[in-house]
Order: structure tokens, then sequence, then C-alpha cells
């Protein structure tokens, strides 16, 4: 399942190709997609390229050769509204948690919690995917509220004893006070798992890594996705 953006992009590319022969240049591509920078573009091609759709040719300047479209699963490309608009990156819907029924006994043993995909801790990735896999976890992890879990891809969350492959907890929500370490989503394209801190007019992502350098944004580049609330970590 690709975001909205990933999908976007690739369309993008597969046209220019068609009728140009040459894939588009970075900058080419931020405009279309109304980005802010490159740096954007570079993680979504490489997003692509980790799911087969896009592979870059070795030793050739703008060299990106369209391997797949999306199946019939994905946005068809009549659909598909032309770069420039902002739709938001976040697809499919949270789920809410179910208990487990302990056998003979109206108290639940465990509740199922649906899995979205990967988390950055470290460099942002691509923003939360769809609905991959449930997890079942002990109810007393999660209280109240909707709930979802992430799988954490990066080390920049180590101090807070986030480690790389671990599953985080998220309770689902738009608010949070300084201090939570939240699920963001950055200018409608990239998610991260960050300590959030607000002053004034800025909003902080926190690395819990001295490799990892502190993010500063305006308040409306920030969306609060989750808070965390429990870690899941397999030996």
């Amino acid at each position: 399942m690709l975001t909205r953006k990933q999908l976007e992009l690739l369309l993008f590319i597969n046209e220019r190709l068609k009728e140009d022969g040459v894939s588009p240049s970075f900058e080419e591509m931020k405009d279309a997609l109304n980005l802010q920078s490159k740096s954007g573009i570079h993680r979504l091609i490489l997003a692509l390229e980790e799911r087969g759709f896009l592979r870059r040719m070795p030793n050739r300047a703008r060299a990106l050769e369209v391997m797949k479209l999306p199946d019939a699963h994905s946005p068809s490309l009549s659909t598909v509204k032309r770069p420039g608009f902002s739709p938001n990156v976040i697809e499919g819907n949270l789920g809410k948690v179910k208990p487990i029924p302990h056998a003979g006994s109206g108290t639940p043993r465990a509740a199922v919690v649906p899995v979205m995909g990967r988390i950055a801790a470290g460099v942002p990735i691509s923003a939360i995917q769809d609905h991959s896999h449930n997890i079942t976890v002990p109810p007393e992890m999660l209280g109240s509220g909707e709930h979802f879990a992430l799988e954490v891809k990066g080390d920049s969350m180590i101090n807070a004893g986030i480690f790389d492959g671990d599953t985080v907890l998220i309770r689902k929500g738009d608010s949070a006070t300084n201090g939570d370490i939240v699920v963001a989503l950055v200018d409608n394209e990239e998610a991260t798992l960050k300590r959030i801190r607000k002053k004034g007019d800025s909003i902080a992502l926190e690395a819990a890594n001295p490799a990892y350098e502190t993010r500063i944004f305006g308040p409306d580049r920030v969306n609060v996705q989750g808070r965390l609330v429990g870690l899941i970590r397999k030996y």
C-alpha cells in the first residue's frame, strides 16, 4: 500500500518518462508535489525503491525506471488528483481494541491491537502505512480510547529505552503535553517517533540520542497522531 504522496510521485515520474524519455529532476518533483525540500523527494524515492516500484540505474544522472504501477487495490489513475494538493497521507482506519474474553470468565485476558506499519526513530521515513496485522497485548497496558501499534525503525530514541525492532503501543489522539513521546506527522508527509516540546509558536521534536539533532517546526507543520503508552520487545 502506497501513501498518497508516494503514489503521486510514482505517477508523475511515469508520465514524464513516457512523454520525455527521461525522469524529472528532484527540483521538478519537489515543485510538482508541492514539497518544501528535496529531502522529502529523496525519502519518497527510497520508499518506492524498497517497495519495488522504482529502480535507480547506476552511473546515470536522473536515471529512474518505473518497475511497476500499483495493483487494483491502490487508487486508480483516474481517481488520483494531480500533484499540487495536500491530502492526508495516513491511510486506513485505526481499529479499536478488541478484548479476547478468558474462557469461563467475563474478564478479558488480552486485547487485539492493529499494527499500522513502521515508524521512524531516526531519520523520518514515509508516513504510517495501512493496517498490516494484529497483535495481542495485556489490556492493562492500554486503558481507555483507541490504540494502534507501530514497529520502530532506527535508534534515535534509545536513551528513552526504545530500540530498533521494538513495537510501540500508541493511544490515538491529536494532543500531547510537553515531554510526551508521540507519533508526529510532519508536513503531512513523514511520520516520526519523538519527544515533543512546545514553546510559543514553535514545536520541537527531540530525539533521545545525542547523535540526532532536535528539529524545530512551526505549529502548522506538525500534527500529533497519538501518544506512546507501552512497548513490546522480542528477544
